[in-house]
């Protein structure tokens, strides 16, 4: 009986270290997306989509579409996190997401966070211009082969 009790408490122990441990890795994700500046950018998308919705049901008040866009601003960050903890999770331990927010905390990471939405727009123009050049060698050589 006394087995029966105490394995019914490392069990109970266990579980309560490991819902600390999932919170612990959630709280320093989180910690991570303000840092590095992916938490604006997911405020930005909610705030993009929130304004899609709005022009594809002109019909609906534009209180609607502003209580709509503060509660998801409010709860779908925390959503999107917990969506991401078993990725990261995969990929980072929670030592490794300490490291990471030290950076970004940093003068330097700082920067990187700050600059990196301007970085992403002009690498995907630069991407495109890239492309367009690859795509046109290709055709030439496509051409000059008679396919």
């Amino acid at each position: 009986m006394k087995l029966k009790y105490f394995l019914s408490g490392v069990v109970l122990l266990t579980s309560v270290i490991f819902c600390q441990a999932q919170d612990s890795y959630t709280t320093a994700l989180k910690k991570y997306f303000e840092a590095s500046g992916s938490a604006e950018a997911f405020k930005t998308a909610v705030t993009s989509m929130m304004s899609n919705f709005k022009n594809m049901n002109t019909q609906v008040p534009e209180e609607f579409w502003k209580e709509m866009e503060n509660e998801m601003l409010k709860t779908s960050i925390d959503d999107l996190v917990a969506l991401m903890v078993p990725v990261y999770k995969t990929h980072l331990s929670e030592q490794d997401l300490k490291e990471i927010i030290k950076f970004y905390e940093s003068s330097v990471g700082k920067k990187l966070a700050q600059k990196t939405p301007v970085i992403t727009q002009e690498s995907m123009q630069a991407g495109q211009q890239w492309g367009q050049v690859v795509a046109g060698k290709v055709m030439k050589k496509m051409q000059e082969k008679g396919y």
